[in-house]
């Protein structure tokens, strides 16, 4: 028998949206980020929708992923903190670039919304999502991964502070659970 004082949401109340892209914001900003470059990514849509609208913040739209790493390097250069947001799929196209941080001893910190997971639906995301940590840690970068709601923002802060203190590259990989599971039929009704 149902709780009669624990009241279930009616099917057409909004769902509450999860609130770790606000305290990953939060996060990056305690950490001065002001230069956040993306390939757009559902995934991270809340959270760059979130520096867009910082007047502090500079989001820079890239046609590949490799090119944040020269765009984050160059703005450590001048005097500026910087984050990367990417797909695992987009871990892939940074392979080689991965190399200028490391030779460099320049801070990279990359937040990596992982797909080929938990319900994946596109068979084209399983081979890179499975070897994403694996490729990032082959190349140097110290890896952290949240799968957990309320693990999120404690975990890159954990990889902020590292990658800007050490000069290291560090990425935090969202696990699929967080992000939740999509399928083809989903895709086709918007």
């Amino acid at each position: 028998m149902a709780d009669p004082q624990k009241q279930e949401p009616a099917r057409n109340e909004p769902v509450a949206l999860p609130t770790w892209p606000d305290e990953v914001y939060r996060v990056l900003k305690d950490a001065d980020v002001r230069q956040v470059g993306m390939v757009p990514d559902a995934g991270h849509s809340r959270l760059i929708r979130a520096f867009e609208a910082d007047p502090q913040a500079r989001v820079i739209t890239l046609t590949t992923e490799e090119e944040g790493i020269a765009m984050l390097a160059g703005a450590w250069l001048g005097g500026e903190r910087g984050v990367l947001l990417l797909q695992s799929s987009g871990v892939g196209n940074c392979i080689n670039m991965l190399s200028l941080p490391m030779i460099c001893r320049m801070p990279l910190l990359m937040l990596v919304t992982m797909r080929g997971e938990w319900g994946e639906f596109n068979p084209w995301q399983v081979p890179m999502g499975q070897g994403t940590r694996a490729v990032l840690e082959a190349m140097g970068v110290i890896v952290t991964r949240a799968d957990e709601p309320l693990l999120v923002a404690s975990t890159v802060s954990g990889a902020a502070n590292l990658a800007f203190n050490t000069w290291r590259p560090a990425a935090v990989l969202i696990g699929q659970r967080v992000l939740g599971a999509k399928n083809f039929k989903e895709l086709a009704r918007k």
